[in-house]
C-alpha cells in the first residue's frame, strides 16, 4: 500500500473557469526571494484535479515567495489563445502559520487568486 504524498507548506489549485473544470497539466514553480533575486524551491505540475499538494518543503521561513504558473502551454495544448503566457503570484508568508493555499482561477483573458485554506 502506498501512502499519499505529504502536504507541503504551500499548495495550489488551478481551476479553468472558462470551461468550469480543473486545469490539469499546468506547470508551477515556487521561488523565494533572496536579496534582489529569486531562488527556485520546487517545481510541480497540477494533477487531474488541478491540484499540487506536494510543492516544496513542509515548512518555509517567513519571507516573500512567488508562484509562477505556465498557463501558455496549458492553453496551447487545448488550441486556445490566451493573453497570459504565465501568471506570477507573489505573496508574503509567515512561517509561523500552519499552511498556505494559493488557488488560481483562470480563463484565457483573465485570472484571479486569493489566499485559500
Amino acid at each position: 500500500m502506498t501512502s499519499a504524498p505529504e502536504r507541503s507548506f504551500v499548495t495550489t489549485h488551478v481551476l479553468d473557469s472558462a470551461v468550469g473544470a480543473p486545469a490539469a497539466g499546468v506547470g508551477v514553480v515556487l521561488e523565494g526571494r533572496e536579496g534582489a533575486g529569486w531562488v527556485e524551491i520546487a517545481v510541480g505540475t497540477t494533477d487531474e484535479n488541478g491540484r499540487i499538494e506536494a510543492l516544496g518543503p513542509a515548512r518555509l521561513a517567513s519571507g516573500t515567495y512567488r508562484l509562477t504558473f505556465a498557463v501558455g502551454p496549458y492553453y496551447a495544448s487545448r488550441g486556445t489563445a490566451t493573453f497570459y503566457p504565465e501568471v506570477s503570484v507573489m505573496c508574503q508568508i509567515d512561517g509561523r502559520q500552519p499552511h498556505y493555499h494559493v488557488p488560481l482561477l483562470l480563463s484565457p483573458f483573465a485570472y484571479s487568486t486569493y489566499r485559500g485554506s
